[in-house]
């Protein structure tokens, strides 16, 4: 039997065990997104979960099929990013998430409020990208169904609140909840005006299944390897151990100020 098939009959459990021993000497290696001391080691577990996950398989595949549809007010190249915050903004955070991964979840958690502030101020644009690499690792469809029902509040406005809610209420990451597009939908009443027709159809067709597909293959071609992976102008801040909210925002200030 190939190593390929014998691989095939393991539980996702087990491969992801097996590539922790694997990357164990490139984890020790790999700085953590520092977001707090109180928070330090819960974030820094979260970190080499979702690099794990991350790196536990080859991409499968799409399971997508159709036309490379962009979300209204798509940006960047390809129209790859949806941006959040004024394009006049002197600083620009670029982040690469999936919706399964709990290290993102970690992410927003600790610097959602910061973000917010400094978006809303006109200092800050985040520009999101969507990835689906935990569905190809560990096997479903939650990745790509989520990040194609927040294009969809992207093109009904309600991008930003949407994508808190998706985190807000994330599943387990071996547990593919957001598969379900009738779970998508439901969390889509928690947003005030989402729940449409027009959105319900965007999520149940999959109208941008193709652009998530697109976003994966730029993602792999950037090399990145993990995620999140988080870009201040240009700079990965995981290269920086001590980065915290506060030291964000102090950076965004000093980039406004220059």
């Amino acid at each position: 039997m190939s190593e390929k098939n014998r691989d095939g009959k393991r539980t996702a459990r087990e491969r992801l065990a097996v590539e922790r021993e694997k990357q164990k000497a490139a984890e020790k290696r790999r700085r953590t997104l520092i977001v707090g001391a109180s928070v330090v080691c819960v974030l820094g577990l979260a970190a080499v979960i979702g690099v794990v996950a991350a790196n536990a398989g080859k991409d499968k595949g799409s399971r997508s099929a159709g036309p490379v549809v962009a979300p209204s007010g798509a940006q960047g190249k390809d129209s790859l990013a949806i941006p959040v915050g004024k394009d006049g903004a002197k600083s620009t955070l670029t982040v690469w998430e999936d919706f399964r991964c709990p290290a993102c979840q970690a992410f927003e958690t600790a610097y959602r409020p910061t973000l917010h502030e400094l978006a809303d101020a006109g200092k800050l644009r985040v520009d999101y990208h969507f990835v689906r690499l935990i569905d190809g690792n560990l096997g479903g469809t939650g990745s790509l169904r989520a990040a194609n029902a927040a294009a969809c509040a992207q093109d009904a406005g309600k991008f930003r609140d949407y994508h808190d809610v998706l985190y807000e209420n994330q599943p387990k990451e071996t547990d593919d909840t957001y598969a379900s597009n009738a779970k998508l939908i439901e969390l889509a009443g928690k947003v005030n005006g989402l729940d449409t027709p027009a959105f319900r159809k965007c999520v149940e067709d999959g109208t941008h299944n193709g652009w998530v597909d697109k976003s994966q293959k730029a993602f792999q071609t950037g090399g990145f390897t993990g995620t999140p992976t988080v870009l201040f102008n240009g700079k990965n801040i995981y290269q920086d151990q001590t980065m915290t909210p506060a030291k964000l925002k102090q950076m965004v200030d000093a980039a406004n100020q220059g």
